[in-house]
């Protein structure tokens, strides 16, 4: 199966275009692919969904093309755990962090202006000019909690606490 030429190019596209980048039919389904994507998937999962848009595409051109766009500033490589790189289009000007769920792997994007504009005075405070930054937190799901109002969890006794 091979992908049908759609009219509109995909953001990623459209930059490799502007980096000058020769846009083969099996770098423009990659593209497609990252642009489509609403994760950050890694290299073998963009494989796999390259694969059915392409049955010809191979795992190494998908290697080098990510390669390539990483080092063209198309993609950023994201690291949130378990041992694979992670890739997202590059958001030029646009600050988004990361929280990243430690049970599943379930990465939610979010933007904070508050925590922004606090890291742009601290740069200034320390003399620099802010130029961007990475936030990424891991975190675990709460548990709802059952308590009942007006009961109190036991508290552990701690050595000479009386019975």
């Amino acid at each position: 199966m091979t992908l049908k030429v759609q009219a509109a190019e995909s953001r990623i596209e459209q930059l490799c275009i502007e980096h000058g980048l020769k846009m083969t039919g099996q770098r423009r389904v990659i593209a497609r692919v990252l642009s489509e994507a609403d994760d950050h998937p890694d290299v073998e999962e963009l494989y796999r969904r390259a694969l059915v848009l392409d049955s010809r595409i191979s795992v190494a051109t998908v290697y080098r093309t990510v390669r390539l766009l990483e080092e063209k500033g198309i993609l950023e490589r994201r690291d949130f755990g378990g041992g694979r790189a992670r890739y997202e289009a590059t958001e030029h000007g646009r600050h988004h962090y990361h929280l990243i769920d430690v049970d599943n792997g379930k990465v939610i994007e979010f933007e904070d202006p508050e925590h922004e504009a606090l890291m742009m005075k601290v740069a200034d405070r320390l003399g620099f000019e802010f130029v961007s930054m990475r936030l990424e937190l891991f975190g675990k799901k709460r548990q709802p909690t059952n308590k009942t109002p007006g009961k109190t969890t036991p508290r552990a006794r701690r050595k000479g606490d009386q019975a």
